[in-house]
């Protein structure tokens, strides 16, 4: 979905149109921007040029509080370091610091063309039911090859520390959750502290995308994941924990719902969860057998990262809204929170 764009929407036309016209090669103005809706945190843009072209901006939201996760820098860095290497990824096309262009910075990339799947309507309506069954098989394919990519020969090995993913995880969410939260949550306190105790013992660092999920990729006709998209909170560490984020975001036709905002992936054609994890540790050999605590993990992760999300929101990112509105982001982050607490509670 998509709207025009504006300065207060977080695009400046005319300061950004001469940015792009000076700073990415064979583009022609005026540019068109639209707003591509969906996502929580960082925005996107479509740029259209007067040929035709089509382009993609990428800002920090128009309200934010933590800066480590709205590097554009960054995350620039990251697809620019992919390209050429067996991770599918948009061709970077360029990258402003100077936030009185702006607002913020910002940098742009090709843009891919595809399907992203958010619903079950779009994946029906999409993807064949053969399609749907090679959707899971890439995005499983794709994961195996984001941690197999070698971080020092792309020029990624310095950029995070390798060892204690878990433990550094756990320091920065549960951080960011009590500097953002609206409430106490009990459950959210308790499940950090178990989790802390049960930390596996920690492979060799691999890339970690940290938000791994099929409506975080582009998805061609035949089910071919074109682009992995979303690369803000990428890091390095422990490749499982990509794994166990997928478990939740995925819902097969067979597979009991973990969180109601991801179904897309319940009509026919689509694998189930464990033929997802089995053909995840058949490719790389990775030992498996803890995947639970991983996705226990990711539960309580991302019932951090949504509280943030409704702190947000309360606080007016989405401007005056009647509290009703917000009510159903609060009940989600309950659920998972308790959710992960069951979930610890059946690990032996």
């Amino acid at each position: 979905m998509t709207a025009p764009a504006s300065t207060h929407d977080g695009i400046d036309a005319d300061l950004v149109t001469q940015w792009i016209t000076t700073n990415v090669a064979n583009t022609a103005a005026p540019f068109n921007f639209e707003f591509i809706a969906g996502g929580h945190s960082n925005l996107t843009f479509r740029v259209t040029d007067a040929r035709g072209r089509e382009m993609v901006l990428r800002r920090p939201p128009l309200s934010h509080g933590l800066a480590s996760a709205h590097d554009m820098a960054r995350e620039h860095r990251i697809i620019s370091a992919l390209q050429g290497s067996a991770v599918p990824v948009a061709p970077s096309l360029g990258l402003c610091l100077d936030p009185v262009v702006n607002g913020a910075p910002f940098y742009m990339m090709q843009f891919v063309a595809g399907n992203v799947l958010r619903d079950q309507h779009s994946a029906e309506r999409l993807l064949t039911p053969l399609a749907r069954r090679h959707a899971g098989e890439s995005l499983i394919e794709t994961m195996a090859a984001i941690h197999a990519v070698d971080i020092n020969a792309v020029g990624l090995g310095d950029l995070a520390r390798h060892e204690a993913y878990i433990e550094r995880q756990l320091k920065r969410w549960y951080g960011q959750f009590n500097a953002q939260k609206t409430r106490e949550l009990g459950a959210i306190d308790r499940v950090h502290d178990e989790l802390r105790k049960r930390v596996p013992t920690q492979g060799p660092a691999t890339i970690v995308h940290g938000d791994y999920r099929l409506d975080n990729c582009i998805v061609d006709d035949d089910g071919n994941i074109a682009a992995v998209l979303d690369w803000e909170i990428c890091t390095l560490g422990d490749p499982l924990a990509d794994l166990g984020l997928l478990m939740v975001y995925w819902t097969g036709p067979d597979d009991e719902s973990i969180n109601s905002g991801f179904q897309a992936t319940k009509v026919p054609g689509f694998l189930n969860r464990q033929d997802l994890a089995d053909k995840y540790a058949t490719i790389t050999g990775r030992d498996i057998s803890q995947l639970n605590f991983y996705v226990a993990f990711a539960v309580w992760k991302l019932a951090c990262i949504l509280e943030g999300v409704y702190a947000r929101y309360v606080g007016g990112a989405l401007g005056a809204r009647d509290a009703s509105e917000l009510e159903p982001f609060k009940i989600q982050v309950d659920t998972l929170a308790a959710h992960a607490e069951t979930l610890l509670s059946q690990i032996d």
